[in-house]
C-alpha cells in the first residue's frame, strides 16, 4: 500500500502562508473609507449609469426641427438657409461600408478576404466633384444601401468628413423623394459651426460685385446685381406626381446668378474681355471664393423705364 503524504490525507491541515506585508496592507484597506495609498473613496464614484456617446436613446427618425424646416421649404414658407440651420444642430447618419484591403488565395485556389477595413461611402456627381452622403433617419439610409453600417454623427462632424475625404459636396438623403444638397461654403460653415448665408443673400459678396464693376471701369456697363441661381432649386416629390415640384432650395449649383446690365454697341469680342477682367476680379477676392460655390452670369440691356 503506498502510504499518501500528509498534505492528501482526510483532515490534514495545511501549512498557513503569509502573504507579502504591501499585498496584506493594500487587503486590508479594500473595502473601507480608503484605498490602498490613504486616499478617501469619498467623491470619486462613478455613475451608476455612464453615458457612453450622445445617441444613446436615439430611435433613428428625423430631427425635429430639421423636418420642420424641410416641410417649410417644400410648402414654399421657408428658405434653404433655415434647412441648413437646422441642419447644424440635427444628429445624421453617415454610411459606413466594408472594403476589402487583402485577399489570399487558399491550398484550394480558392479568394478569400485576409483583411478589410471600413471606409465612408462617396458619390460623384454629374458635374465630377465629389459627395459625401448622409441621413436626416436611419431608414432613409437603409433603402439606399442595406449593407451599409449607419454611423450616428452631428451634421457638423458629417461636414467635417466629408472635407478630409475632398468632397465638395453634403448630400442629404441621396434617391430619396426630397434630396437636398449642402454645397461648398455652406458645408465649411457647417463644419466649422459658423452661421451660413447664402451668397445671393450675403451683402459681402454684393460689395465685391461692385467694387469689381468700379474696377471695371466701362461705361457700357450700367449695373450688376446679385440673385439667386437657376441652381438653388431643386425637385421634390417627384414619386406623388409625373414631374414632381420645384423647390427653392438644395439644388447643387449654380447657386449665384451675376446680372449685367449692358448699353447696346459692345461686340462678342469686348463683352468676352470684359467677362474676363470680372472673374479674375472675383477669383482674387477671398471674401467671394470662400462664399460663392459656383456661377451663372447674366446680360441684360437696359429698358426704357429701368
Amino acid at each position: 500500500m503506498v502510504k499518501k503524504p500528509a498534505s492528501e490525507s482526510p483532515g490534514a491541515e495545511l501549512p498557513e502562508k503569509q502573504l507579502p506585508g504591501h499585498i496584506a496592507a493594500a487587503l486590508a484597506g479594500a473595502g473601507g473609507s480608503a484605498d490602498s495609498a490613504g486616499q478617501p473613496w469619498a467623491g470619486r464614484d462613478l455613475p451608476a449609469q455612464e453615458k457612453y456617446h450622445n445617441f444613446d436613446t436615439d430611435d433613428g427618425a428625423m430631427d425635429a426641427d430639421f423636418a420642420a424646416a424641410v416641410a417649410d421649404l417644400a410648402a414654399g414658407d421657408g428658405t434653404e438657409a433655415q434647412v441648413v440651420a437646422a441642419l447644424a444642430k440635427a444628429r445624421v447618419f453617415i454610411p459606413i461600408v466594408a472594403q476589402v484591403a487583402e485577399t489570399t488565395v487558399g491550398e484550394n485556389g480558392l479568394v478569400s478576404d485576409k483583411e478589410s477595413d471600413m471606409a465612408l461611402v462617396t458619390l460623384q456627381g454629374p458635374d465630377g466633384r465629389t459627395a459625401l452622403p448622409a441621413f436626416s433617419h436611419a431608414e432613409a439610409l437603409a433603402r439606399w444601401h442595406p449593407e451599409a453600417r449607419p454611423v450616428a454623427v452631428y451634421a457638423a462632424r458629417a461636414a467635417l468628413s466629408a472635407v478630409a475625404e475632398e468632397a465638395q459636396l453634403l448630400v442629404l438623403d441621396p434617391g430619396s423623394q426630397r434630396p437636398f444638397v449642402v454645397r461648398r461654403p455652406a458645408m465649411w460653415a457647417l463644419a466649422q459651426q459658423h452661421q451660413w448665408l447664402p451668397s445671393y443673400a450675403d451683402p459681402a459678396v454684393v460689395s465685391v460685385l461692385e467694387a469689381s464693376l468700379a474696377a471695371l471701369n466701362n461705361p457700357s456697363v450700367v449695373g450688376i446685381s446679385a440673385s439667386a441661381g437657376v441652381g438653388v432649386k431643386s425637385q421634390w416629390d417627384t414619386g406623388s406626381t409625373a414631374s414632381g415640384r420645384m423647390v427653392q432650395g438644395g439644388g447643387s449649383g449654380p447657386e449665384l446668378c451675376v446680372t449685367l446690365t449692358l448699353l447696346p454697341g459692345l461686340d462678342q469680342p469686348s463683352i468676352n474681355g470684359m467677362l474676363s477682367l470680372l472673374q479674375d476680379f472675383w477669383a482674387g477676392s477671398e471674401v467671394f471664393a470662400q462664399a460663392v460655390d459656383s456661377v451663372q452670369i447674366r446680360l441684360r440691356h437696359p429698358t426704357p423705364h429701368s
